[in-house]
Formats: structure tokens, sequence, C-alpha cells
């Protein structure tokens, strides 16, 4: 009997608790959701640029299963393979057949040289012949799946520990009493929002460095760029989660309903980061991608690491997450309206 009133009690708290209740439901459910719409999404198709490519040879070619660009000079199938706007292009000069891939995605490259394998009126005559010639805007043949996908680890990690370790940190303060007695103080909101970003922000930064560096010079993460653009990315995506972690824990009343925010705000952002090709995802999924501050991060991140691009390729990523900064800081600020009416 002790146990079963043990049990009735345990199952009264659970059932009460609506959050906990809607977790166990609403997360699996939308996280399977967003795997069944990732992995169902389609298969890539690759965007293939031909230079001067003989018109006999083409009309023997299987073009079925890729999106053909045709360029009268190679001067703008490169432009257009800088932009992403083609995976790759085919040039064939004394019957010898050369190809040029952007290289900063092995899996991309690798369904470019299947599809010209396929497509070769031999099927032979690329990835084959002796005289074939593969060149890579970026990365080479010797790329792993590491050094794609490692920039994409790096600004997960950082912001689902600065997330984390923010949430519970000021759900701390508000527990033991400590935000009351600020709110209590001639402080303004805003100011003590700036003080426990500048604070924990300090940290964070550190903690965004050491990581970084860890990940580049001791494990030997691909890095084509300077790693000061690196250190700027990470720095405002700690900045990001920081911010998005005081903000929902505003909304906890302890540390088990700070980490039920995981499933829902930190895990989503994976399908939109880069480790899955956002162009293979359904349309009924892809257009979340613009509103996760990893979307961008990792754009920045692989445009650095991988590509080896300065400023002008990332400035719109930078200025991106510094929009989701002070979006959540000024929602900060409004939210400490829960806590002393003005």
């Amino acid at each position: 009997m002790r146990v079963f009133a043990l049990t009735q009690r345990i199952l009264r708290q659970i059932v009460r608790d609506k959050r906990t209740m809607g977790l166990l439901i609403v997360a699996p459910i939308l996280v399977l959701t967003m795997l069944h719409l990732v992995f169902n999404g389609g298969d890539y198709t690759p965007k293939i640029g031909f230079v001067d490519v003989p018109n006999a040879v083409v009309e023997q070619m299987n073009v079925d299963g890729a999106d053909i660009t045709t360029y009268s000079d190679e001067k703008s199938a490169k432009a257009d393979l800088a932009e992403r706007i083609i995976d790759g292009y085919l040039t064939i000069a004394n019957n010898a057949p050369a190809v040029v891939l952007e290289g900063s995605d092995p899996s991309v490259a690798g369904a470019t040289m299947k599809w010209l394998q396929q497509a070769m009126p031999t099927g032979q005559e690329i990835g084959h012949s002796p005289k074939l010639t593969i060149d890579y805007l970026h990365g080479s043949s010797d790329m792993g799946t590491f050094d794609y996908f490692g920039p994409v680890l790096l600004g997960f990690f950082v912001f689902f520990f600065v997330f984390l370790i923010a949430g519970v940190s000021f759900l701390r303060e508000r527990t033991t009493g400590t935000l009351e007695r600020l709110l209590a103080s001639p402080l303004r909101k805003w100011e003590i929002v700036m003080g426990y970003v500048v604070g924990f922000g300090i940290f964070t930064m550190i903690q965004s460095a050491i990581i970084a560096a860890y990940a580049i010079y001791v494990l030997g993460m691909m890095m084509e760029g300077a790693f000061g653009y690196v250190l700027l990315i990470t720095l405002l995506l700690a900045l990001t989660a920081l911010t998005l972690g005081i903000l929902l824990s505003s909304f906890a009343n302890n540390e088990l309903q700070m980490m039920q925010f995981i499933p829902i705000i930190v895990v989503p952002q994976i399908f939109f980061s880069g480790l899955f090709n956002l162009d293979t995802i359904s349309k009924w999924l892809s257009w979340v991608g613009p509103f996760t501050p990893l979307y961008y991060a990792a754009d920045a991140l692989r445009d650095i690491m991988v590509r080896g691009y300065g400023w002008g390729a990332i400035y719109m990523d930078i200025f991106a997450l510094a929009g989701f900064s002070l979006l959540f800081i000024a929602v900060n600020i409004l939210a400490l309206r829960k806590y002393r009416k003005i």
C-alpha cells in the first residue's frame, strides 16, 4: 500500500506539471517529424556547368538527373562556382575531359562525379580516363568528412553549452532571490540585463576562444581562412546563445524545466546547421532555417574555415547573429516585467 501511495503521488506530480506532460509528447513528435522531412526530402540533384563542350558530345550524354548550365567561357563558370550556383563544371579540350569541382562539401563533390561518370557516352571517360584532370576550387580529394562537418560541430557545441550554462545560472539567480533583490534596487531593467550579459559574456568569450583554438590547432580541423574571423563568429554565436538562454530561463521554475527547452529550441537547429544538405530537405521544413542562429553561424564558419573567404562572404551572417543577440536582449528587458511591474 505504501508503494502504491508513493506511485500515486509521483503520477499526480507529473500530471500536474503541464510542461513536462507536453514535453513527453510534443518533443518526440517534433523531432521525429523533422527527421522524416529531412530524410524523405529527396535525392540531391547536382548542378553542372558545361564550358565549350562540343554539341556532338552533349547529344550522346545522358543529361537526366542534373541541372545543366552552359557557358561560353570558363571565367563565367568559375564565378558561378565560387558563388555555389553550380557544383562543378566540365570542359573538353583536345579530347581530354577536365572537371573543376567546388569541393567544399565532399558529398556534393561525390554526387557530381558520380553523375558525370554515368552521363558520359562510354560511361568511363570521367573518373577512369588517364587524361582526366580534376581540380578543386576549395578543398581537395583528401578532404575528409570531419573537415566539412567540423565547423558545424564547432558552432553547435559552443551554442549548446553556452545556452545551457547561461540558462541554468540565470535561473539560480532567480531561485536564490538574487534577481528579486536587484529588481527592488534603483537599477533599471536594461542595466540588470546588460550586467548579466557582460558578466556571463566574459566567461563565454574565454570558453569560445578555447574551444575554437583546440578544434583547429590541436584536433587539426581544416582552417583555410583567418582565425580572427572564426573567433568573431563563435563569440557572436555564444552571445546569441547566452541571451537566448537567459530569456528562456525566465519561463522556467527549475533546472528540469530549463533542460526541457533543449529538445525544442536547440535540437531542431541541428537540421538547419549544415549537417544535412539543405537542398534535399522537404520544402515543408526548409523555410525554418533562416530563423535559427546556427543556420548563419555554420554558413559563416564554413566560408572561413573550408573555403578560405573573408569579410565579404560572412558580413551578412555576422549581422544576422548580432541581430539575434540584440533582439533577445530587448525581449529580456521586457520579460523582466514579469517580476517587477512599473
